[in-house]
């Protein structure tokens, strides 16, 4: 691929997939339904999210000499995503142990395996030919030193890192600094602010995550939709699109994806939000991480149906 102007850096898994009834509870055994394997991980997700969406995708990865490393780097170029900056290492592959409840919920484990040899170093040499790029997304299934190094050379470069904070774990003041937009779901906000979850509220949290470093802020609220903080205005809620969720494992990896080729293409953060938020919509619709990713035909018929951003929450301003 000629210069992407997307750059995920991030974590790539097989997800290995079980539907049940319901989420086991501690020490709980039950019997589950279907068992599938998909390919997942966050960074690999949301590479794939960008690239149906329309994006220029590349990712810089690390993958086991298994068969699981061929198939996700298999998966990728498949889907349109530049895999030149992935490389197979002496490490098993990245596994996630997935439950999926017939009501949508999930509980996941991961085991990062190859993903744990993405640090500062690989970043750096990856990273170095990497001139075009405008936009950098990363999450937390990789070393944190890789992921400041992401920020780090997305700053230099003067593209917009994108962060999302999953999974849930204390970030520095260095990351947050550098982060211009920080993407967390409610338990991610929750976890960051030391703050009960049933209690958060939207406005409130989404001013004091800002408070904490980042530019700019999404709050993602599932079916609730999101709430957009930009720097130096008020927050605005951004509606959900109506669906019936069967399996919201990559629901966030679709947003972030879809938010960032929205953003690249010059659109603004609400316009953006709102194309993101259709993205996730339709990807709950579907089993499996990256099968669920809607193409760019698919998010732009639904966007097309009017689902504007409306306020259903008290307005607040944010915090300086």
């Amino acid at each position: 691929m000629d210069n992407p102007s997307i750059l995920v850096v991030g974590s790539a898994n097989v997800d290995l997939v079980v539907t049940a009834e319901h989420l086991p509870r501690s020490g709980e055994t039950i019997l589950g339904h279907r068992f599938q394997t998909f390919s997942g991980g966050k960074g690999a997700n949301q590479a794939v999210a960008a690239a149906r969406a329309g994006g220029r995708v590349a990712m810089i990865a690390r993958v086991g000499t298994d068969g699981f490393g061929k198939r996700l780097v298999g998966d990728l170029a498949a889907s349109g995503v530049d895999t030149s900056a992935i490389a197979y290492v002496d490490e098993p592959s990245g596994v996630a142990l997935i439950v999926t409840a017939a009501n949508g919920e999930n509980a996941i484990v991961v085991a990062p395996g190859a993903n744990s040899r993405l640090d500062a170093a690989a970043i750096d040499a990856a990273m170095l030919a990497m001139t075009e790029v405008t936009h950098v997304l990363a999450q937390l299934e990789t070393p944190m030193d890789g992921v400041l190094r992401a920020a780090e050379r997305a700053r230099d470069l003067g593209a917009t890192f994108i962060l999302d904070p999953a999974p849930a774990q204390p970030l520095s003041r260095a990351l947050l600094a550098l982060t211009d937009w920080i993407t967390p779901n409610e338990r991610e906000a929750s976890a960051l602010l030391g703050v009960d979850a049933k209690t958060l509220n939207p406005f409130e949290a989404v001013g004091a995550l800002q408070a904490m470093g980042p530019r700019n802020v999404i709050l993602k609220m599932s079916a609730r939709g999101a709430v957009v903080l930009v720097h130096g205005a008020h927050p605005v809620h951004v509606r959900p699109v109506p669906v019936t969720a069967v399996d919201t494992t990559a629901a966030g990896d679709a947003f972030n994806g879809a938010f960032a080729v929205a953003l690249s293409e010059g659109r603004s953060p609400i316009e953006a939000a709102e194309f993101a938020a259709a993205a996730a919509a339709l990807s709950v619709t579907r089993r499996g991480a990256q099968p669920s990713m809607p193409t760019r035909g698919e998010i732009d018929a639904i966007t097309q149906n009017d689902h504007s951003s409306e306020l259903s929450f008290e307005a607040r301003p944010a915090r300086p």
